[in-house]
């Protein structure tokens, strides 16, 4: 394409698919193998916004599983920093619940893949902080791929945001997220758990502007429908517990979801 943009002599950026608060994600081509990608480029001019792409970049090409989005290429320093992925096209889960709730047959699979990459992301240290239905991917078979680790930690990486500052979406956040406490993997299952709730209710638990819906869940627990089946409803229940010990991991959530013992 006439004066696009490449880089590294390699990367054509062809149009824009997606813009966050320190990077824009392109629609590129790869003109060595001549194949379309995703091109995550750093548009963060802090330092540490630099460092949070940076470190999302290392934390994505050392995760590798079916349910996140695979990584081809990274330059975490230099002029233009990027990450090239595979180019995912069937939309997003936010996209796909405008039209309402979905089966729950559909809800289980979902929710089985996404508990799974959960559980790898765990094993290697990693919580991610910001499950929500944008941050789901599908492809064009509708397999679920998680994306978005710009919020995420290592249990070993130096610290990037304060103890007491909350990250993540509001609406998503667990109990221990907007009270400003160092989170963990429950928080993940708990988020995951709001998001599975609205597969099957076709509406956000907790709606309204950021500090009502922080403080929501604070005082209530998510309103999850009786007439669900029974192993759904305690799952979700616990998934969402107000105590982060009360969850399970996002392992025995995978296991549940998919029938496996």
């Amino acid at each position: 394409m006439r004066g696009a943009r490449v880089l590294v002599d390699r990367y054509r950026l062809d149009g824009v698919l997606g813009v966050g608060g320190m990077a824009r994600v392109h629609l590129g081509w790869d003109l060595r193998l001549r194949r379309p990608v995703a091109v995550k480029v750093c548009t963060a001019t802090d330092e540490v916004g630099v460092r949070r792409f940076a470190h999302e970049a290392r934390t994505l090409a050392a995760l590798v599983h079916p349910g996140l989005v695979p990584v081809y290429d990274l330059a975490e320093s230099g002029p233009t920093p990027f990450v090239v992925m595979r180019l995912l096209d069937g939309g997003t889960l936010r996209d796909l619940l405008a039209a309402g709730p979905l089966p729950t047959g559909r809800v289980r699979e979902l929710g089985a893949r996404l508990a799974d990459a959960l559980a790898h992301v765990h094993s290697r240290g990693v919580v991610h902080r910001d499950v929500k239905p944008g941050n789901v991917l599908l492809d064009r078979h509708g397999a679920a791929h998680l994306a978005d680790f710009g919020l995420a930690r290592s249990a070993d990486a130096t610290r990037l945001t304060r103890v007491d500052e909350v990250v993540g979406t509001a609406a998503y956040l667990a109990p221990e997220q907007i009270r400003g406490e160092d989170v963990g993997p429950p928080a993940d299952v708990y988020a995951l758990g709001l998001v599975l709730l609205e597969c099957l209710t076709g509406r956000r638990e907790y709606g309204g502007g950021v500090v009502a819906a922080a403080n929501a869940r604070l005082h209530r627990p998510p309103e999850v429908p009786r007439d669900l089946p029974a192993d759904l409803v305690r799952l979700l229940t616990l998934m969402t517990s107000l105590s982060a010990r009360r969850r399970p991991t996002a392992d025995r959530c995978a296991r549940d979801l998919s029938g496996r013992p």
